[in-house]
């Protein structure tokens, strides 16, 4: 980058005025220096100008610095990565499961009631949703890791009060700002579409999705050992070690991932070579271009808050997938939160209980190892068939075709083995496995398709997803112990059957709408904009994802043309936009 194409323009005698940038870039050379062409322009801007030749900075692009970028990390190098991030996703999960096994000793200490002391987890994992919306577009601006670092201080801080709370309420206000604190799976999964192009990015998100739900079985896993062995308040010190040190290896294992926030740094880098080598670079990372109060006004602080509601609502693949996702979890929950009812049918106790958590955790891996081979099928598709959308988007949907089904299959198998003696408990455990590989596949699944529909906003735009996943299971917290107790009444030997079985007829809803999205995949892409213009400017790049895109949800001045156009170049930002060197 030592020789910068100058920007050539007429209107340099007015400098705080835009050109558009396509013309800027036609001219290799930029005008001498002379009094006329800096008239009415300040010291800095006359500075600027004496040492670049031009008021015009070049922003630099993917193309300039790809092989400084995370997808050109090495492989080494990206899975170590992304083995501190599924150890930071666990911890998340892991929060949100743990608590549960200190609702006796929190009903017995406060004077509350079982029922309410389960108010600490359904609030935790409510506002864990409205979290995951709230951080995940601040790490597309802001970068990934001093979010992550954020989320993490700020949860384990919460879990203190927590633990050491003199009153229930205490307990509550403080469960929901570690919720509220949690930026979850969104930004995680932000991440390998940071070091992943979509066509490589199928393994990465199958290791991620597996911490996420993997991190929910081990909670109760846990719990069982130390609800049987320890007080309650212990349930919350696990809590806070296990994120203090994961914490302490993400601070120095993990480096920053976002596209632009690595662009910034690398012209920067740039900058101070030429300096240092006396030959000046007019280079400027995407986020440099405009200035720090413009980027951070009221109104563009509102706009990033409000892009992840906003695709939810607007954006169709982001509203159906998610939707799918969310209702499917909130199902699978409230099944779990049948655990202690159906296997108090055989005289489990807390680590008995805990332990038969693991037969899901099997199912998760099962699913996970299964999709190994569908990817690898699913790649070699893609490649023999380039220009075929269908294959480049729907094929990833493919596998969830033959594993949906294992959820009502689950359910139901579930639903009549779990009646108590004389059937045995192990028949139950290998249906609850089989619903776990319909869990993992489903989420697995729809969360590829929206990471490589959405790219460089994955995180916005999976944060739809996660919404859907921890608001519906939190809203289901409560009631599902009652339905499990009352459904058709306590009294009926067949009552936690029955339950299952509605779960189960729920469940077929759910599947039928895997296959239509699978057939009606590309009129929902269609309808998406926003999609539209990533896929086109991919396209544009040579299939390479772009950083940022303008126009739509509040994104900022980046490097690809508000009509989708790749220019890769920013427009002019002269005057007050120039900073201080």
């Amino acid at each position: 980058m030592a020789d910068q194409p100058a920007l050539s323009d007429p209107s340099h005698n007015a400098p705080h005025t835009h050109v558009d940038s396509e013309k800027k870039l036609d001219s290799p050379t930029g005008p001498a220096f002379n009094e006329n062409t800096v008239s009415g322009a300040t010291d800095d801007e006359r500075a600027f100008f004496e040492k670049y030749g031009t008021y015009d900075r070049y922003e630099i692009s993917e193309e300039d610095c790809y092989d400084e970028l995370g997808f050109s990390f090495p492989s080494w190098k990206k899975w170590t990565i992304l083995s501190v991030v599924f150890i930071v996703q666990v911890s998340m999960n892991f929060n949100t499961s743990l608590y549960s096994n200190a609702v006796a000793g929190i009903s017995e200490e406060y004077h509350v009631s079982a029922q309410s002391a389960r108010l600490g987890a359904a609030i935790f994992l409510i506002t864990y949703a409205f979290g995951c919306e709230l951080w995940a577009p601040w790490s597309e601006e802001l970068g990934r890791w001093p979010i992550l670092q954020l989320s993490l201080f700020f949860v384990n801080i919460w879990q203190i009060p927590v633990a050491i709370g003199p009153n229930f309420g205490t307990v509550l206000a403080f469960r929901a700002l570690g919720g509220l604190s949690t930026a979850g799976g969104s930004v995680t999964l932000g991440m390998v579409a940071d070091m992943w192009e979509a066509d490589t990015q199928q393994y990465a998100v199958a290791f991620i999705v597996f911490s996420s739900v993997g991190g929910s079985v081990l909670g109760p896993i846990v719990g069982g050992f130390v609800e049987h062995f320890l007080p309650w308040r212990w349930n919350i010190w696990i809590q806070l070690i296990f994120g203090v040190a994961v914490q302490v290896l993400h601070f120095f294992l993990v480096p920053e991932t976002r596209t632009t926030i690595m662009m910034d740094k690398i012209a920067k880098r740039r900058r101070k070579e030429g300096e240092k080598n006396g030959k000046p670079v007019n280079v400027w990372g995407p986020n440099e271009i405009r200035p720090y109060k413009e980027r951070f006004s009221a109104r563009e602080i509102l706009i990033t808050w409000m892009r992840p509601f906003k695709m939810f609502l607007t954006e169709p693949i982001v509203l159906v997938l998610s939707l799918l996702s969310g209702f499917s979890d909130a199902l699978i929950f409230m099944f779990l939160q049948s655990f202690a009812l159906v296997y108090h049918q055989w005289g489990f106790n807390a680590i008995q209980l805990g332990l038969a958590f693991i037969p899901i955790g099997i199912g998760y891996f099962l699913a996970w190892f299964s999709f190994i081979p569908a990817i690898k099928r699913n790649i070699k598709i893609r490649h023999a068939q380039p220009e075929n959308e269908r294959v480049q988007y729907e094929s990833r949907l493919w596998w969830l075709l033959y594993t949906a089904p294992c959820l009502p299959i689950g359910l139901i198998g579930f639903a009549w083995t779990s009646t108590g003696p004389p059937i045995h408990w192990i028949a139950s455990l290998i249906f609850s496995a089989i619903i776990g590989i319909a869990n993992y596949s489903i989420y697995m699944a729809t969360i590829d398709y929206m990471i490589c529909a959405y790219g460089p906003y994955s995180a916005s735009a999976t944060g739809g997803n996660g919404w859907s996943r921890d608001f519906l299971a939190g809203v289901l917290t409560l009631p599902a112990t009652p339905f499990y107790q009352n459904i058709p009444s306590s009294s009926n030997p067949n009552h936690l059957a029955y339950a299952s079985t509605i779960l189960f007829c729920i469940s077929f809803a759910l599947v039928a709408a895997v296959y239509v999205i699978y057939w009606k995949g590309p009129q929902l892409r269609a309808r998406s904009a926003f999609a539209q213009q990533l896929s086109k400017a991919r396209d544009d790049t040579g299939g390479r994802r772009v950083s940022q895109l303008p126009g739509l949800y509040g994104s900022r001045q980046n490097s690809v043309s508000a009509s989708g156009a790749a220019t890769r170049r920013s427009s002019v930002a002269r005057g007050a936009s120039i900073p201080a060197r």
